[in-house]
């Protein structure tokens, strides 16, 4: 099979260059067959640090969504191998129930929190954590799937609730990144049938922005609203294509990680 590399642009050149949304698209065609091949690596992503609950447990559903609130500027590998220590010592397994979270003191959930570095900032990052579990306590009735079945299993109704109608009751869970990788976390790792899979937003995270940078789609990755912007550009270049937008997140992720490998057609 002929292997044909593509350098997108040397690095004096990359504010100059313009690639149109077919280019971009094409692309990401090659990246996405190199992660399938697996020319970019992430045979093990942070969430597979995970103690494989029954997909559609409450219990699992908790496991994947309270660390989630904590994953910012952090290294992801880390924090979830730290949820999976947590979760295998009997002495800490109760940060992922609400209802124990809430019986206990605020110190010996920090301390919990801290042992195996769920939480590296001691006070805002329990904070976090008792906000969210008071949510699906007091808000939903103790079950997070609650929230999904009141929203119909869509995507932008769910976005609505944590992003405009209830944000202050998820902190950074509510965040375009964190909420957006999360529902997609849900449906790889849980049994979430989202009726809507496809408005699901590409998690713009570091790696992400950087990725979109090196592919075209933005031209400035500091600017102000740089989130949106690469959320809003891939939505458009993938309208009507074989991927929805978080389709290509682990592939960018990893792309960025590993350092932008030259693309290849496979």
């Amino acid at each position: 099979m002929p292997v044909m590399q593509t350098s997108l642009f040397d690095q004096a050149g990359a504010d100059s260059k313009v690639y149109d949304g077919a280019e971009a698209l094409n692309n990401v065609r090659k990246l996405y067959k190199m992660w399938k091949a697996g020319l970019l690596g992430g045979e093990f992503m942070p969430e597979d640090s995970n103690p494989h609950l029954q997909r559609n447990s409450e219990e699992n559903l908790l496991y994947l969504t309270l660390p989630m609130a904590l994953n910012y500027q952090r290294n992801s590998y880390k924090l979830w191998e730290g949820a999976l220590a947590s979760f295998n010592d009997a002495a800490t397994r109760f940060i992922f129930s609400p209802n124990d979270v809430l019986c206990c003191n605020t110190e010996e959930l920090r301390a919990a929190l801290t042992k195996y570095k769920v939480a590296i900032q001691p006070n805002k990052h329990t904070e976090i954590w008792i906000r969210l579990c008071t949510t699906i306590v007091n808000e939903l009735g103790g079950e997070l799937s609650n929230l999904f079945e009141r929203c119909d299993y869509t995507v932008t109704k769910i976005l609505q609730e944590i992003q405009l109608k209830h944000k202050k009751n998820y902190p950074y869970l509510s965040g375009n990144k964190i909420a957006n990788y999360w529902l997609y976390v849900l449906t790889q790792y849980a049994d979430l049938p989202l009726r809507d899979r496809e408005n699901i937003s590409v998690a713009p995270d570091t790696h992400v922005i950087q990725s979109s940078y090196k592919l075209g789609l933005i031209h400035d990755m500091n600017a102000t609203n740089v989130q949106r912007e690469v959320a809003e550009a891939w939505r458009e270049t993938l309208r009507g294509s074989e991927f929805a937008p978080i389709d290509i997140h682990t592939p960018m992720w990893l792309w960025s990680r590993g350092g932008f490998a030259d693309l290849v057609e496979l």
